[in-house]
């Protein structure tokens, strides 16, 4: 009998995650060789300090300062990119990626930001690269788009991609914390960096959403040309109002695509989401998306998107893809023909405009309290042909200032910003005003 063919896989990066890979491909070796017909030889981990303590026993032989060791190995067929950030990581994908091997990655920054020139390297070398873990950690949401949905267009992809400003919206609601308590909470529990910036000013969602966009449309989209905010103006008394008027407030990624008119809008945005909505119940750290495709309709899937253990799950479900693929069975990585496909996919795509990205907003203003103030407001409104639905509500919590909220019908980014920098030149408007979009499937 022949005997089975040994795969080599090395680690760059031995965090939380790579531990994680580590730990779980050890354990269930046994079990993945059976299932594969290989044996499975995890040959290096690529560290800074080889004599730090770790949660993970790993063989001191095993473990490397030097990372270009692991990539340029010829017993190495699978390199997982564990580092993070895009200098090092950039260099070592590319080294290994022009050497024909297969990269396994969980760094949405990479892609992200080098996606044309890692994708490239795959077409002129043949390997493939693999990225299930760049998004939404443990839920198969690259895999779903790719493989299970591949017969649908997707018109609309919506989701909550940031487990960190969940937990942070989710504790202000539940329990009135303020922004800056629910961060430090946050903080603490580990689900938050010292320097939250990139999950709570919406960069890491950002991220996230267009690898979705590029994955269901073939077209990366510009950072200019997309909306991105953050959570930080988001306070506990916009959280209530929107519960009592039928909403839950979610740190959304919305993609959206005319197929008729051919253009895509992606955005990244705090938003009121209809309380029937299943996007409206995920709390905590978890993540949710929704897809909606022409033929299966509306799929959603949801849980842990973030953590060591969600993530090195879906590392090892591209490791195993990965071998298939080496073993001579369906490869699932963006290969060279896979590549062909999405350029194919995005040609002719462009970005929607201004005036043609529509919703509903909502907006909390604070006002001077006295007479005649309201209607000032009401004719910035008239002014730039936005229509208010309803005021919501209207309170003096202390002397000589009150608060207006309200919301519009569904009206467009380009003239909705008219209305918000015409009401901050307004001296009975104290402050900048609170303005958020309210989720609706059909806009």
């Amino acid at each position: 009998m022949t005997a089975p063919r040994t795969i080599g896989i090395g680690l760059l990066g031995l965090g939380t995650v790579g531990q994680g890979v580590w730990k779980h491909l050890t354990e269930k070796r046994a079990d993945l060789e059976s299932r594969l017909g290989v044996r499975l030889d995890l040959r290096w981990a690529a560290v800074r300090d080889p004599r730090k303590r770790r949660a993970v026993r790993i063989p001191r032989a095993r473990l490397t300062r030097d990372a270009a060791k692991v990539v340029d190995d010829p017993r190495v067929h699978v390199v997982c990119e564990l580092i993070g950030g895009t200098g090092k990581a950039r260099e070592l994908t590319l080294r290994a990626l022009r050497a024909g091997k297969v990269v396994v990655s969980a760094n949405k920054a990479l892609l992200c930001e080098h996606g044309p020139e890692i994708l490239d390297a795959v077409r002129r070398h043949g390997g493939q690269f693999l990225f299930e873990a760049s998004v939404a950690g443990g839920i198969p949401i690259i895999k779903a788009i790719r493989e299970g949905l591949v017969a649908n267009r997707f018109d609309l992809i919506v989701g909550i991609l940031n487990g960190t400003c969940n937990h942070v919206l989710t504790r202000m609601g539940e329990d009135g914390l303020s922004f800056a308590e629910a961060l430090r909470e946050a903080q603490e529990l580990g689900y938050a960096e010292a320097d939250p910036s990139l999950d709570v000013d919406g960069i890491d969602a950002w991220h996230k959403a267009s690898i979705l966009a590029w994955l269901a449309h073939g077209k990366w989209p510009p950072r200019a040309r997309t909306l991105v905010d953050g959570i930080r103006q988001v306070s506990p008394a916009d959280i209530d109002f929107a519960r009592r008027f039928g909403y839950a407030l979610k740190h959304l990624a919305v993609i959206r695509r005319d197929f008729a008119r051919n253009w895509m809008t992606v955005g990244v945005y705090p938003a009121l989401v209809p309380s029937r909505d299943v996007l409206a119940r995920v709390s905590g750290v978890n993540n949710g998306i929704t897809l909606r495709g022409d033929v299966v309709g509306a799929t959603t899937l949801a849980g842990r998107g973030a953590g060591g253990d969600a993530t090195a799950s879906a590392v090892i479900g591209d490791i195993v893809d990965a071998i298939g693929a080496l073993t001579g069975g369906a490869g699932h990585g963006i290969s060279a023909e896979a590549l062909r496909a999405r350029e194919r996919l995005g040609r002719g795509v462009r970005m929607g405009s201004l005036d043609e990205i529509v919703s509903p907003f909502y907006l909390r203003l604070s006002l001077l309290d006295r007479a005649g103030v309201s209607e000032g407001v009401y004719r910035v409104f008239t002014k730039h042909q936005v229509s208010i639905a309803r005021v919501i509500q209207y309170e003096h919590p202390n002397q000589g200032r009150g608060t207006v909220t309200l919301s519009t019908y569904p009206v467009s980014e380009r003239r909705m910003a008219a209305v918000v920098r015409e009401l901050r030149r307004l001296r009975t408007v104290l402050g900048d005003p609170v303005v958020l979009r309210i989720f609706n499937p059909e806009s």
